[in-house]
């Protein structure tokens, strides 16, 4: 009998007998916890979302600061890009490879060089630059002695910005045994993304008359 007797002790509202104030006390106490509890997950969250901020941060900064070591052409030297901006040494044998592509030709090598050349050319300006070498390639059909040499320049500087590089040149053009000389700029336009030059326009401006 006294074994029935716990277990239907046991089975009872614990508050049964115990004064009001017992009940409020925990139940204050509880939400007490509760809220503890809350504040706790609360703080964990915001610390996750800190850490996952600054984790991404790093990996961004890692990323602008990597070096990506670029030899194009078969070329050597301190060639590099970090994040989108290349070295100096990397520009200047961009230029003389685009220079040379671009503007040293004749009938029996353009096509080749054209080719290679639109291999650098961004899809947005893909169809314009190969409008505009397929007009070359148009005047070489009607000309075959036709043949153009283009040196850069010595005594001018090469500049450039982040998006244009204007490099002086002298432009020799032969026909027939007939040689003339031109002076003015190649205007490169380009982007470097993920590590890759892009070649986004080119063209010729102020050519003067010949010179002698």
């Amino acid at each position: 009998m006294a074994l029935f007797s716990r277990d239907k002790d046991a089975g009872q509202d614990p508050l049964v007998g115990k004064p009001a104030s017992f009940g409020i006390h925990r139940y204050l106490q509880g939400s007490a916890n509760l809220f503890e509890e809350n504040r706790l997950l609360k703080f964990a969250i915001l610390g996750t979302l800190g850490v996952t901020a600054v984790l991404g941060m790093l990996l961004y900064t890692s990323g602008q600061n990597q070096r990506t070591v670029i030899v194009p052409f078969g070329s050597g030297g301190d060639l590099y890009v970090t994040g989108n901006s290349p070295s100096p040494q990397y520009l200047r044998t961009m230029t003389r490879n685009v220079v040379s592509l671009a503007g040293t030709y004749s009938a029996y090598s353009a096509d080749r060089q054209f080719q290679e050349l639109l291999s650098l050319a961004h899809p947005s300006a893909y169809n314009s630059l190969r409008d505009s070498l397929n007009a070359i390639l148009d005047e070489l059909a009607s000309n075959p002695t036709l043949s153009i040499a283009t040196y850069i320049r010595t005594d001018q500087p090469v500049t450039w910005t982040k998006t244009e590089i204007v490099v002086p040149v002298e432009k020799v053009r032969i026909i027939g045994g007939v040689i003339r000389k031109f002076r003015g700029n190649f205007r490169i336009g380009y982007a470097i993304d993920n590590g890759r030059f892009w070649l986004t326009r080119l063209s010729e401006e102020k050519f003067d008359a010949e010179t002698h």
